[in-house]
């Protein structure tokens, strides 16, 4: 038993022995380690603490220099265009462009024989001639004839005659359109026609028009079914908006407002601009008898 035990601790102190000498020689080589880290540290000051050397100030070529007015106006253009493209992709059309266009815009009057007044709109299409719809200014029926047709104009009351019209005879039909003809001089802008705009579904649209007697108000809507040669759109309806102006996103005019749904002022009907509505407008004329072929 005593042999057994003397013989156990002999092999517990000779692994222990081994243990040290291992420790030692793992402490050994990490020494070294630290050692040659320090020398390279000790070297990289040395180097930093060199007096700077000469160089020569010729560099590289320089970049040009480009002027400050440049640079805005690159940013502005930047600018325009991703705001266009925002608009356009939320369907959305710039209030700039609306309060421009509702200034070719007039609140129109007619009276018949009977002595009652009506009331609807009319847009500038340059040299005092000016777009609205048949019902308001031709008595489409037996028994009633207009007798007068005035434009308010800023603050005066311009009398106006009917020089072409459709051939509907009823109201909110394709042939529901005429031209006017101010007898007085009238100085607003002119409306740019597009007669190209195909009304994709969706499209936004806004609408201006004499609502309700109480001046032009604009109106926003999207474009909905092609039906009989017009165009659906839920967009307000009111009394007084028939001969009013359609815009596209661009501001240019692609139909007048002839009605509405019975029953239901939010569902409205457009009718789309043609070559023919635009025959006896002179401003215009030229430019349709060249490009599209149009008659006057």
């Amino acid at each position: 038993m005593l042999l057994a035990v003397l013989a156990g601790a002999a092999g517990f102190l000779a692994g222990a022995q081994v243990a040290r000498r291992g420790a030692r020689a793992d402490l050994a080589v990490y020494d070294a380690r630290l050692s040659a880290l320090q020398r390279t540290v000790a070297a990289l000051d040395r180097r930093d603490a060199r007096s700077p050397e000469p160089t020569g100030t010729a560099g590289p070529p320089s970049p040009p220099v480009v002027a400050l007015s440049t640079l805005a106006l690159a940013d502005d253009a930047l600018a325009d265009a991703v705001t266009a493209r925002v608009r356009r992709e939320l369907g959305l059309v710039a209030p700039r462009v609306v309060r421009e266009r509702r200034a070719s815009f007039v609140e129109l009057y007619t009276t018949d024989d009977s002595g009652a007044a009506n009331y609807g709109t009319a847009g500038h299409l340059g040299g005092g001639y000016f777009i609205t719809v048949k019902h308001a200014v031709v008595a489409l029926g037996a028994g009633r004839r207009i007798t007068a047709v005035r434009l308010r104009v800023g603050d005066r009351a311009v009398e106006a005659d009917v020089v072409d019209a459709g051939d509907a005879a009823n109201e909110v039909e394709p042939g529901d359109w005429a031209i006017l003809r101010a007898r007085g001089p009238v100085s607003l802008p002119a409306l740019r026609p597009d007669l190209g705009y195909d009304f994709p579904f969706a499209d936004p649209i806004v609408r201006l028009g004499n609502d309700y007697s109480k001046g032009v108000i604009a109106s926003a809507g999207f474009v909905g079914e092609h039906t009989g040669g017009l165009v659906t759109c839920l967009t307000d309806g009111h009394p007084g908006v028939s001969g009013g102006g359609v815009l596209n996103q661009d501001g240019e005019l692609v139909a007048i407002p002839v009605g509405r749904m019975q029953g239901d002022y939010r569902f409205s009907f457009l009718l789309p601009l043609r070559a023919e509505m635009l025959r006896k407008v002179p401003a215009l004329a030229e430019t349709l008898v060249a490009d599209l072929g149009v008659g006057r």
